[in-house]
């Protein structure tokens, strides 16, 4: 590597370690803190090498699907982690997560960093194999999180399982047994209280 380009990594690299800092609602699974995003991306990358099984199509590129999900939450460092069930939140979040990928990015040799902004766009995009694979755990550790930690960073959002429904159904279109093990969670999560039946949920 050219030593320009080592010091452009290394600059982002320094730069990424932002995301550490970055806080989600959901918190570690003894509820002494909340999760950082930084946690929470090397968590799914982990699920993809464990669950590669689960994945409906079987000739995924691996890499692919890792990278994006080491990279999918970055461009969170500008504007934070946007909460899922935040409708007027979730106005802004594409232009200003957009800006701060192609900062972040763009700190990073020319083809790396035009390499790690595609990926990011797959992802969001959701129309591959790969991103759909991605998005599905991506979509399915806030799950596990929520059921481990008795709800601690999530049940005074008071959600209701609907809700929580029409965010998260799409992890079927990668895989219908991760889908029917997340059924599976909610229901629990619900019966625990963590998220409000239907009929006695407040209007979003």
């Amino acid at each position: 590597m050219k030593s320009s380009d080592l010091i452009r990594c290394m600059e982002f690299l320094t730069e990424v370690e932002k995301l550490k800092m970055v806080y989600r609602q959901n918190v570690v699974i003894d509820g002494s803190r909340r999760e950082n995003s930084a946690e929470h991306s090397w968590h799914i990358a982990l699920m993809a090498v464990v669950l590669a099984d689960c994945s409906d199509d079987k000739d995924l590129d691996w890499m692919r699907v890792t990278k994006m999900l080491l990279i999918h939450d970055i461009v969170e460092i500008d504007g934070g982690d946007t909460f899922l069930y935040d409708a007027e939140a979730n106005k802004t979040k594409a232009q200003t997560e957009l800006a701060t990928a192609r900062r972040v990015f763009g700190m990073l040799p020319e083809t790396l960093g035009a390499e790690f902004l595609s990926l990011w766009l797959e992802f969001e995009d959701r129309s591959t194999p790969e991103s759909k694979f991605a998005a599905a755990l991506d979509s399915l550790q806030p799950l596990t999180n929520h059921l481990a930690s008795k709800g601690q960073g999530i049940i005074r959002h008071k959600i209701s399982t609907s809700q929580v429904i029409e965010k998260k159904k799409h992890i079927a279109e990668a895989s219908k047994e991760l889908w029917e093990f997340g059924k599976g969670i909610i229901q629990k999560s619900e019966s625990m209280g963590i998220y409000l039946p239907p009929e006695t949920a407040p209007s979003p």
